[in-house]
This record gives structure tokens, C-alpha cells and sequence, in this order.
């Protein structure tokens, strides 16, 4: 990944963080937090971040940040069309759309689904069918990077397959592919593939246009972090009533594997953030011909 050197140290480089968790208890928020005051701290630079809470307070950020994070959050992406959230939240969208696509614009802004958020962005731009999945999904899985998209920056480092944190009812199938001709978006990463089961593979990845991507997993998974709260009595007691005492033993191990959760942790969000970084046009920064195993190293 290139590695920024901000040699005005006035500029800031403002991200929005759209909380779509709706008060509930949760990691995400959390982990997009520390990957935020870590990628800060090991690049030296003044980044700072806003965060607005989407579901109950109806909040949106302007257009005045350089870059946008949409968290996951619980419940239905389909049970909320129509809502007077959803609204904001999809106006808020459209005018991101309408900024990238005048060209007197030359300062994007670049935007990061995440679960939840890629849910309804796939929804937005109609690329595949949201469903109800038959069970939860919940665990740590491989997910698949297609043919065609290792050229990803965002993905850069990333071995395929490579882990992640799955936590979902609902997915994205059927993908609908002259929809996604038109838009110059590609799907990046499917989940793992079951010969011995009859169902569609659901897409985990897209980039939608050259400013936003979308994962259905969690790229923010913290694994330390993650299995601290596992461990948790309470927690650890919810998981193996709903999902039985392997599943939660099967967390916890694949969450102290380093070439797991901790490598996608390292890569994703990083790679977003660099990668959004080095195509603003004001940035006032000098690129190391240098790449490293990892931005948060």
C-alpha cells in the first residue's frame, strides 16, 4: 500500500462515519474508530472524523468530507423502504452521485458500504436481489475474490481465499448483470462455495463506480477486540444458545489465527482509505514508491 507523507500539516482529511446501528450494543462503531486513530497515528497525518446516527436521529454529513464509512446495523434492508430514515439516507446517496458525476468536481468523494449499508446500496443501485437468508449467517468464513478483481486496490494483500467476520440474515444473489454493465460496476468476492448445497452463492463484495465499494462481511472485525467480547459470559452464553457451543469455539479459534481476521483488519479499510487518499487532487502529499505488508503494521 503507498504510503503518505503530508507535508502541509494544516490539511486535514475529514471522514464521515454514518452510524446505522440504531442504539443498539455493538462492535462496529468501535473497531471503525480504532482503525481510523491507528491509520492517523501510523501515517501522521490530521485526520479527523464526524460520526452521525442515520435510524434515529435521521443525521447525514454534507458534502464538505473527503471520505464516507456506512456502518453495518440489525434488521431488515427491506422493511425500512419507505421509511423517513431510509429517505434521508438515500438522499444523502443521490447527492454524492450527482457531486462525483459533474465534472467541475475534480475533488470526489469516495464512500465504503459496510453489511447493512451494502445491503441497501445494492438495493440503491439495483444490482441483485436483497433475500432472507434460510439461516443466519454467523462466524468466521473464506470469501472469495472472482477473477478479474485482484487488481482491486482495496483488496491489495489480500490472499484468496481470504477470512472474515459474517454476522447476517439477509444477502445479496441474482446478480443482475446489464444493471451492473451500466453502472462500470464489478463484483469483487463471492462466499464460499458448497457443492453439496443447492443455493446461490451471494455476492460479498462489489465495487458499485470507481468511488464506492461495498462488502456484505465486516471488514472492521477487530479479531482481539471481537474475542475479548466473545469471551464475555453473557455473550458467550448468547452465541452458543443461538448457534451452539462449537460455532462459538470455532469463533474463537479462526479469531486468534493471525492469518485470518487480523490480516483482513489490517488491509480492507486501510486499503480504502489510502487508496481514496492518493486520487484527491489537493492532498498535498508525496508517495513512496514502497509498499507494505500492511498499513496498520
Amino acid at each position: 500500500m503507498l504510503i503518505f507523507e503530508y507535508m502541509d500539516e494544516a490539511k486535514h482529511i475529514r471522514i464521515a462515519v454514518l452510524d446505522l446501528y440504531e442504539g443498539a450494543e455493538n462492535q462496529g462503531m468501535r473497531c471503525i474508530r480504532e482503525i481510523l486513530t491507528s491509520y492517523r497515528e501510523h501515517h501522521g497525518i490530521n485526520l479527523v472524523w464526524e460520526e452521525f446516527e442515520v435510524r434515529i436521529k435521521h443525521q447525514v454529513p454534507d458534502l464538505s468530507f473527503d471520505l464516507y464509512i456506512s456502518s453495518g446495523g440489525p434488521g431488515s434492508p427491506l422493511e425500512s423502504a419507505g421509511s423517513e430514515w431510509e429517505n434521508v439516507y438515500f438522499g444523502w446517496l443521490r447527492n454524492i452521485e450527482l457531486f462525483n458525476a459533474d465534472p467541475a468536481h475534480s475533488a470526489k468523494k469516495f464512500v465504503f458500504f459496510i453489511c447493512h449499508s451494502y445491503q441497501l446500496a445494492c438495493r440503491h443501485f439495483g444490482v441483485g436481489q436483497v433475500t432472507r437468508r434460510r439461516s443466519t449467517a454467523f462466524g468466521v468464513f473464506p470469501v472469495h475474490i472472482l477473477p478479474g478483481a485482484h487488481g482491486e486496490p482495496v483488496f491489495e494483500n489480500l490472499r484468496d481465499p481470504f477470512y472474515s467476520v459474517d454476522s447476517r440474515d439477509f444477502q445479496v444473489i441474482q446478480p443482475d448483470y446489464v444493471r451492473i454493465r451500466q453502472l462500470g460496476a464489478k463484483i469483487l468476492a463471492i462466499e464460499k462455495d458448497r457443492p453439496h448445497v443447492p443455493l446461490e452463492r451471494a455476492m460479498m463484495a462489489i465495487r458499485f463506480n470507481p468511488y464506492m465499494i461495498g462488502t456484505q462481511f465486516h471488514p472492521e472485525a477487530d479479531a482481539t477486540g471481537m474475542s475479548m467480547y466473545l469471551q464475555r459470559e453473557d455473550k458467550k452464553e448468547t452465541v452458543i444458545n443461538s448457534h451452539g457451543l462449537e460455532k462459538w469455539k470455532s469463533m474463537i479459534e479462526h479469531l486468534d489465527d493471525p492469518d485470518k481476521i487480523r490480516w483482513t483488519y489490517q488491509q480492507v479499510l486501510p486499503n480504502f482509505i489510502s487508496s481514496s487518499l492518493a486520487q484527491l487532487p489537493d492532498n498535498k502529499s508525496a508517495l513512496h514508491g514502497s509498499r507494505t505488508a500492511s498499513s496498520l503494521q
